[in-house]
């Protein structure tokens, strides 16, 4: 009765035989395709214009195709405008509008090129999938330029369509979306492996271009679980994420892209600290704000007042939660305030900041009347921002704490693992969880912190799970003994900023515990890798990101300009496609110049690994859902045959 009643449900998508097995043979057609390009990138820490430049160049592949289709025929020059085009359309066009004789002769000649691109990288989709990804209402004149094959009339068909597009006023608009369409296609589905926020400018602009991506998923970070964490309003999260971008300049994304007001903070930093200097709390001005800048000073003083805050929220965060071990944290109240020193884990530092005006000796970790006015207007205006709540659920509804894909396995910083190389047990609301199990329990305690705190298990306040994961020492998207932002605050000696990175890191140079981990997992070594990010490859002190002989990749190469000084490079782009995997090693991304030209330095493309045989859709994730669609309608069209359910017509 389940089976009849589950396919009279499926006939109303399919009525009788006739649509039932067009559909079989549409799935079937579908399944003989090579499998679609994936692209895995992590650690993109609001850099927005270099991420998205990543993927419009779709990491170097299109200026490959570009060079394969007319390397004897355009020039070396020519071949990187097209680039530049395909890149960045808007600005290119805004180029062309200013220096060229003919606009419309040019609109002419590029749209041409761009059709001949286009067809180079949708050749491994169905016609009605490519059609799907271009844009709407240009998309009828697009399918046919694509599609018109007849040699004989396809000059004038050609030149038809397209004068008709230059004549019509369109031509900029269907460059730009033509161009969007190379871009999406290149790429079939990608995967963002974990910190999308905090450091760089605008994670506000990446996810509003992630939103309207047509695939993709997550693997959340520490960085974007401590976002979720604040959007649910735990102080400890909301300072946390305050903190580091104020400490970054950030005010465009805080108060203009999210409008998260934080006029209350000014003042009252201003008064608490009108005449401290706040010295050690300058921001890192790694881009200016456009539309809301703030000065220096006043930056500085805002830094140090959400600092303290952060530290007042941790401490009664570790102490309502002794379960998280995070006691030695505890450092407000080892501050001897006669001597100006600091006591951390047993040594004695001498405190380069000694004034604390909201801090009482006798209750350090108790806010003062206006911290509390200060936080309550901070957790009102996160938790009513639209746009940044509207975020945090694409993160949830699209995201993991880790993912199988492919034959894959995709997570942000670690498995939690003792010097032995057995998983570790971590206690987590009274409870003992090791290797998978960890990660299930703390992905679904995380979407009941959100989503239905009723049920979630947590105890203290909504979100401190999220706020363990940020820094604990066994969080698998921490991976560190601590988070020593005291210490790289308020104590001159770099010997205490040091912080740990957990077995873990160690155990993958080999590739015992990758496999490992990959069983635990229920995947298979001879056939699958680990991909992560979170800790920065530094290439130029000779570390490698291949790790576990070839089973795991940290892909983590420093898109934040932040990180570059330590890794040498820019970031890396993984690529799986029907036939390879390889590691695209990027340059720094550069702006326009002055004059509307960007100069673009195609990565370093290197296969790590060659298939044995071409993979097809019928071999991936998707072709098993597939089959058991082309199963379940084959049952359908039997069921129609013998009479058991009524065509419909």
């Amino acid at each position: 009765m389940a089976d009849i009643k589950f396919l009279e449900l499926l006939s109303k998508d399919y009525p009788n035989v006739k649509a039932a097995t067009a559909e079989i043979i549409n799935l079937s057609a579908i399944l003989a395709l090579p499998k679609g390009t994936e692209y895995f990138l992590s650690d993109l820490h609001g850099e927005h214009e270099a991420f998205i430049h990543m993927l419009k160049s779709a990491s170097g592949t299109i200026k490959s195709k570009i060079d394969e289709h007319y390397g004897g025929v355009l020039s070396e020059s020519d071949r990187d405008d097209l680039a530049a085009l395909i890149y960045n359309p808007q600005a290119e066009i805004n180029r062309r509008k200013k220096g060229e004789g003919d606009f419309n002769k040019w609109c002419t000649t590029v749209i041409y090129r761009l059709v001949t691109i286009c067809k180079s990288v949708s050749t491994k989709y169905t016609r009605s999938k490519v059609r799907r990804r271009l844009p709407k209402h240009l998309d009828y004149a697009m399918d046919e330029l694509l599609h018109a094959d007849d040699e004989e009339n396809r000059a004038h068909y050609y030149s038809a369509i397209i004068s008709t597009v230059v004549e019509s006023g369109i031509a900029e608009d269907f460059i730009i979306e033509m161009a969007d369409a190379i871009s999406n296609l290149a790429v079939d589905h990608l995967h963002i492996i974990g910190d999308i926020f905090d450091r760089g400018a605008h994670p506000d602009t990446i996810m509003d271009f992630l939103m309207n991506y047509h695939d993709v998923d997550f693997q959340w970070g520490n960085h974007d679980i401590v976002w979720m964490g604040a959007a649910t309003g735990n102080w400890a999260c909301i300072a946390n994420i305050l903190r580091m971008n104020i400490s970054y300049n950030n005010f465009d994304m805080l108060e203009i892209g999210y409008g998260i007001n934080l006029r209350p903070l000014a003042v009252f930093a201003e008064k608490v600290y009108g005449n401290d200097p706040c010295e050690f709390f300058a921001p890192h001005i790694l881009d200016r704000n456009q539309y809301d800048p703030i000065d220096e000073k006043l930056t500085a003083k805002m830094h140090k007042a959400i600092a303290i805050c952060q530290f007042k929220a941790e401490g009664q965060r570790i102490m309502a939660h002794p379960e998280y071990k995070l006691d030695q944290r505890l450092l407000l109240d080892k501050i001897n305030w006669q001597e100006g020193t600091v006591t951390v884990e047993g040594n004695v530092y001498p405190l380069r900041d000694t004034n604390f005006p909201t801090v009482d000796p006798e209750n350090p970790y108790a806010f003062t009347e206006e911290e509390q006015e200060v936080m309550n207007s901070l957790e009102a205006s996160i938790l009513n921002s639209d746009k940044l709540q509207e975020h945090i659920r694409f993160l949830y509804s699209h995201g993991a704490l880790y993912t199988k894909a492919n034959g894959n396995l995709l997570y942000h910083g670690c498995i939690p693992m003792t010097d032995e190389g057995e998983f570790e047990e971590v206690e987590i609301n009274g409870s003992r969880y090791k290797g998978k199990g960890l990660m299930d329990y703390l992905d679904d305690q995380v979407r009941k912190a959100y989503f239905s705190p009723s049920e979630a298990k947590e105890s203290g306040r909504l979100g401190d799970l999220m706020w363990y994961l940020w820094l604990g020492g066994n969080s698998p998207l921490f991976g560190k003994d601590k988070m020593t932002t005291f210490e790289r605050l308020f104590i001159a000696d770099k010997a205490s900023h040091k912080e740990h990175v957990r077995p873990y890191y160690k155990l993958i140079k080999e590739r015992g515990p990758c496999e490992k981990i990959l069983r635990e997992f229920g995947l298979d070594p001879s056939r699958s890798k680990i991909l992560n990010g979170h800790v920065p490859v530094k290439i130029k002190d000779g570390e490698s990101p291949i790790k576990g002989g070839g089973l795991l990749y940290v892909i983590d190469g420093g898109i934040s300009k932040a990180y570059q000084k330590q890794t040498g490079i820019a970031g890396y782009t993984f690529i799986f496609n029907s036939r390879f995997m390889a590691l695209a090693e990027h340059k720094p991304y550069k702006p326009l110049k002055e004059d509307g030209t960007q100069e673009f330095q195609s990565p370093v493309v290197k296969t790590v690994e060659v298939l044995p045989e071409r993979m097809m859709v019928l071999d991936t994730d998707q072709g098993v859902e597939l089959v058991e669609q082309v199963d379940n309608i084959k049952q359908l069209v039997e069921a129609y045959r013998k009479g058991i359910i009524k065509e419909q017509y």
